[in-house]
């Protein structure tokens, strides 16, 4: 079975596009067939992929607009060991004209579905909004992984994204659940960090994952050569706790 996680969350800076590359870097080093799809405009997993966004000639745009077959726009990470659907700044277009096409929340699921046998697992890296990519993402999928910062804002913001994940769930994606939730940027010498973590770990049980991503220095470098920290920097803190992040989903998985 092909497990499709999104990894999402409204706020910006949280982390989504690093937990993305790592987590799927950490999952092909595990021996797992990973497809990567890159759901922002900004094109950052692209980029931190080690493929140059400014030369593809077609991304996930034309995926979901129907003007090319996702098996022939896949590429493939070198440096990552993993597969990808990329992504650039023409995929800001698409919101407004997914909105006059026909099933326009599930065109992505749909064209997932083609290829969704070749592969374990299948992340998709959500835009920093709750927008139509988001709800593509939303229905395409069977879990959010949901990366976010111990801070007072951040509590605000899951409201939301939890409330967006009911309402798919209610009208478009009946099986979509939250598969969890992951700490980052995470400063323990923070009384605030503390407190919303355990806040968190009140409320939501077993749904916070046991892996704190810590503030790391090599996590914010990796991208800017073309590789995850998981490969570029596998003794780091940063690269360590996204491999103990990955050996937590695969235990999560059987």
């Amino acid at each position: 079975m092909t497990r499709i996680v999104a990894v999402a969350n409204q706020k910006g800076g949280v982390g989504k596009t690093t937990t993305s590359v790592n987590l799927a870097a950490g999952l092909a080093q595990a021996g797992k067939r990973v497809l990567l799809v890159d759901l922002d405009p900004q094109g950052n997993a692209t980029m931190g992929s080690g493929v140059d966004k400014r030369k593809l000639a077609r991304t996930v745009y034309h995926v979901l607009l129907g003007l090319g077959e996702i098996a022939e726009i896949r590429t493939r990470s070198e440096s990552g060991g993993y597969d990808l659907i990329p992504a650039n700044r023409e995929l800001a277009g698409a919101e407004v004209e997914l909105v006059e096409l026909p099933n326009r929340e599930g065109r992505l699921r749909d064209a997932l579905a083609t290829i969704a046998g070749d592969y374990a697992y299948i992340l998709i890296d959500c835009p920093p909004s709750l927008s139509l990519l988001t709800v593509n993402a939303f229905t395409a999928a069977e879990e959010v992984l949901i990366p976010m910062q111990c801070e007072y804002y951040a509590l605000e913001g899951l409201t939301d994204l939890v409330g967006t994940i009911k309402r798919v769930r209610a009208h478009l994606n009946p099986r979509l659940k939250i598969a969890g939730l992951l700490r980052t940027m995470y400063d323990q010498r923070n009384t605030l960090s503390l407190q919303v973590s355990q806040q968190l770990e009140t409320h939501f049980g077993d749904k916070v994952y046991r892996t704190v991503v810590p503030r790391n220095v090599r996590l914010a470098e990796a991208p800017s050569y073309g590789a995850p920290a998981v490969i570029w920097d596998k003794a780091s803190k940063g690269a360590q706790a996204y491999l103990q992040l990955t050996e937590e989903i695969i235990r999560g998985t059987t």
